[in-house]
């Protein structure tokens, strides 16, 4: 069953965005890193952001939480508020 990482940041300017898009549009995962996608959602007015990301198993999700939870704010898209892992019970795209 496939998992996610959710991620809620403060502190999150429209720049720290722009950057984080840049970085994960343009740089190769971090190694040990096996993440099928990737969501990032923004309230620039509250500057505040989710990160979801998705594995394919729970051994990818520990091994990235491992990665993802090393990263210091420099890299991360402003400061962790709290982390959570869920199940995806359901996935639809159009």
């Amino acid at each position: 069953m496939p998992f996610a990482r959710v991620v809620a940041f403060e502190g999150v300017s429209a720049d720290r965005v722009a950057e984080s898009k840049n970085r994960v549009e343009n740089d190769a995962l971090p190694d040990g890193v096996s993440v099928t996608e990737i969501l990032m959602l923004h309230d620039a007015a509250g500057e505040r952001s989710l990160v979801i990301q998705f594995f394919d198993s729970e051994e990818d999700y520990r091994c990235g939480e491992a990665v993802f939870d090393a990263m210091t704010p420099a890299e991360t898209p402003g400061r962790r508020a709290s982390v959570d892992k869920y199940e995806v019970a359901l996935r639809r795209r159009a």
